[in-house]
């Protein structure tokens, strides 16, 4: 595996929490003090918003956004580092439906966790690239993939730090699947992180929906005619979910949703894609999915 150079000067909204500040219509908008009162007034706006699209079964999921995840153990040699991952991020990544043989994309990889899912189903045969723009993420994700592949897996993968809006000019129809497991608002991390509860808002939900909707973009272009595409988040609002593969689908006719067979216990099929949630997946999740193919 090579780690390749940064290409892009943006950082920010890398992963599966966007860890930059607030945008700056929200900064400008707010007073440059962390009181307890401003604190619990930003704070309020994340439980306003959810319960509202929620309703009554929003305590529940509040009460299992806070427990204990469900993850499972990836570890492919006695010798190699294990991994733990969520159980519906597994489901996720195997959703794409690899083969050995086929050239992936990973288009925002970090931490790493989907990718070695992908790797173990390639078996060391086709390509694997997994990319993401963060020097910092992207030198995690070096980390994670060398030290829990085997050498025979490993020698297939190779690490870049691109933008992902730039894969469908510049490597169109290159790929027979493609992974983006897109930034998004990760509200479950944001509910147990203070300082990211504080810059949370309604607006940056539809902010990141168009970010998405750029990637998502882009990965479309970049796929081959007869591939596959799975889109997912970790996102709680159908605007980051749903709504971004309903404008996709409009934009780019080519494409078709597909079927998703096989789900995880307590999982919720949406219009386009799956839900899981942990008040009814024993833990799992919040990741959502949806798989499309190119005619």
């Amino acid at each position: 595996m090579r780690l390749e150079p940064h290409t892009s000067k943006r950082s920010d909204l890398e992963g599966s929490v966007a860890t930059d500040l607030a945008p700056q219509s929200d900064r400008r908008s707010r007073p440059h003090t962390s009181s307890p009162l401003n604190h619990y007034i930003y704070s309020m706006e994340f439980f306003d918003y959810f319960s509202q699209l929620y309703g009554d079964r929003w305590p529940a999921l509040l009460e299992a956004l806070k427990g204990e995840g469900n993850a499972v153990r990836l570890q492919f040699g006695e010798a190699l580092e294990p991994y733990f991952l969520d159980e519906a991020s597994v489901f996720a990544a195997k959703t794409l439906d690899v083969h050995p043989g086929m050239d992936v994309l990973d288009m925002c990889a970090a931490p790493g966790g989907k990718s070695l899912v992908i790797a173990s189903m390639l078996q060391g045969e086709g390509s694997l690239q997994s990319n993401d723009r963060s020097p910092d993420r992207r030198l995690r994700l070096t980390h994670v993939l060398e030290n829990s592949l085997p050498a025979s897996w490993l020698g297939i993968v190779k690490v870049t730090g691109y933008d992902g809006v730039k894969f469908g000019l510049h490597k169109k129809e290159s790929y027979d699947r493609i992974l983006l497991d897109a930034p998004c608002s990760s509200d479950r991390h944001v509910l147990n992180s203070p300082a990211h509860l504080e810059v949370w808002s309604a607006k940056r939900v539809k902010r990141l929906s168009v970010e998405q909707g750029a990637l998502l973009a882009s990965a479309v272009d970049a796929l081959r005619p007869g591939g596959t595409l799975v889109y997912g988040t970790c996102a709680l609002s159908p605007l980051e979910n749903d709504k971004v593969v309903e404008k996709i689908l409009k934009k780019r006719p080519a494409m078709r949703v597909a079927p998703i067979d096989d789900i995880p216990p307590g999982a919720e099929r949406t219009e386009f894609g799956v839900h899981v949630l942990p008040d009814t997946s024993e833990g799992r999740g919040p990741i959502y999915c949806a798989k499309l193919t190119k005619f």
